[in-house]
């Protein structure tokens, strides 16, 4: 989102609303989030899942790099992509296996977060959704086969994502919107994070200068190898860290974390926009909708998914997608949890039934489809378009309908990874 001065901080808050599902014409003035959507994501009839989400309002995010330093503190609830996470509570962070990629083990990485609060309820006046994934392709492609499971317990997964909302008066945050000119804080710390990561909580403390903290023994042997070794001396001798609060051992309330590792994706900020704005441009230009495969160095990838398709069928949903995101082309996000929302598929093959969509394990409500993630990210990333580079042709989230008050402060959602037909038969 983009935060601006004063009295426009106000105003971009509540156009991140999501109308209720009672209340169809509320709000349309602004780049509101659209209503809550049903279970039937379109699987079977792709004509209808075309024409039906033209009338749906989609939300689409754009990145660009922060303008101020503080922008993407998690008091100013951003949406944002790479770098570590702004959690939304930052004490109560997923922990265990949540954390990890089930196929090999190792800690998962932040990928995007996206602020949605739903303002008919109180407990989601504060909302956000997280996403995580291994930059391992080999366990993406596992992954593939492990999300058809029905029972979402017996599936490991290489992506995930958690979602979190908090109401109006709770522990961490003011009960009034941040003005965004640099002088917000937050009503307080949060726990102690991982020095290399800057993700997860930071459990392990390092036993000389009890300053660092690390999510894993092998981050702390990371950080020990590339520095911290000779920081460590340092951080003995003056009694404190620069990242961490020295009064409670958590993250300082109105500076970023630093972060040692250099292999954290680059950070952005995501600005919304209506997709409706783009519609103009079209008309006035129909080159325009090829921009997306002709745009040099954008997503080399895409030049190529048209000619690898096998059948009429993924020839025909291609072509729709090309049109729809070549309105704007530099789009990585595409939202629209309304009643009647769609995802937009690539191709044909490799979307879920219905039933492949498991029900919201806390509650037992459907889940519905929220938002997707276009592979336009990648190049923002600066992921290579090798082999065996890092590569997806849409990943769909899927939220609890109810958005239940469930025990824990973040719950685990359900993600659909869909690859072209090439990359998913490699071996």
């Amino acid at each position: 989102m983009e935060n601006s001065m004063n009295g426009d901080s106000l105003e971009k808050l509540k156009g991140l609303q999501i109308t209720s599902l009672d209340d169809d014409d509320e709000e349309q003035e602004r780049e509101t989030m659209p209503e809550e959507s049903d279970d039937d994501d379109g699987y079977d009839d792709d004509d209808d899942d075309d024409e039906e989400e033209e009338h749906e309002p989609v939300t689409l995010g754009f990145l660009e790099k922060p303008k101020n330093r503080w922008s993407l503190l998690r008091h100013l609830f951003p949406s944002k992509a790479g770098g570590p996470p702004a959690w939304l509570d930052p004490v109560n962070l997923p922990s265990g296996r949540s954390c990890l990629c089930d196929i090999c083990g190792e800690q998962l990485q932040f990928l995007i977060q996206v602020y949605a609060p739903i303002s008919e309820k109180d407990s989601t006046f504060h909302r956000t959704l997280f996403v995580f994934m291994c930059p391992s392709m080999k366990c993406l492609l596992r992954d593939q086969h492990e999300q058809w499971k029905r029972l979402p317990e017996s599936s490991s997964r290489s992506v995930k994502v958690f979602s979190c909302q908090l109401p109006r008066s709770n522990p961490f945050y003011s009960r009034e919107p941040p003005k965004c000119n640099g002088t917000d804080k937050p009503s307080g710390p949060g726990v102690a994070l991982c020095n290399w990561c800057g993700t997860w909580k930071g459990y392990k403390v390092c036993s000389s200068c009890r300053k660092a903290h690390y999510c894993s023994q092998k981050h702390q042997a990371m950080h020990w190898q590339t520095g911290h070794k000779l920081e460590c001396q340092q951080l003995s001798l003056t009694g404190q860290s620069s990242d961490t609060n020295p009064s409670n051992g958590g993250t300082s309330a109105t500076e970023t974390q630093k972060v040692a590792s250099k292999s954290l994706w680059p950070e952005y900020e995501m600005i919304n926009e209506d997709e409706s704005e783009y519609d103009t441009e079209m008309s006035e230009d129909n080159g325009h909708a090829n921009a997306l495969i002709s745009k040099p160095g954008k997503d080399d990838t895409m030049n190529s998914m048209f000619s690898n398709f096998e059948g009429d069928d993924d020839r025909k949903s291609w072509a729709s997608f090309q049109e729809r995101i070549g309105k704007a082309p530099e789009q990585v996000l595409r939202y629209c949890r309304s009643a009647s929302a769609k995802s937009l598929w690539p191709m044909s093959s490799g979307r879920p039934s219905k039933d492949d969509i498991p029900k919201c394990s806390y509650c037992g409500s459907p889940r519905c489809f929220e938002f997707q993630i276009l592979p336009q990210l990648l190049y923002y990333f600066g992921v290579k378009n090798d082999v065996d580079s890092l590569d997806w042709a849409t990943i769909v989230i899927y939220t609890c309908e109810a958005s239940c008050e469930a025990g824990v402060s973040y719950k685990e959602e359900f993600v659909w990874v869909q690859q072209s037909s090439t990359i998913v038969n490699v071996p």
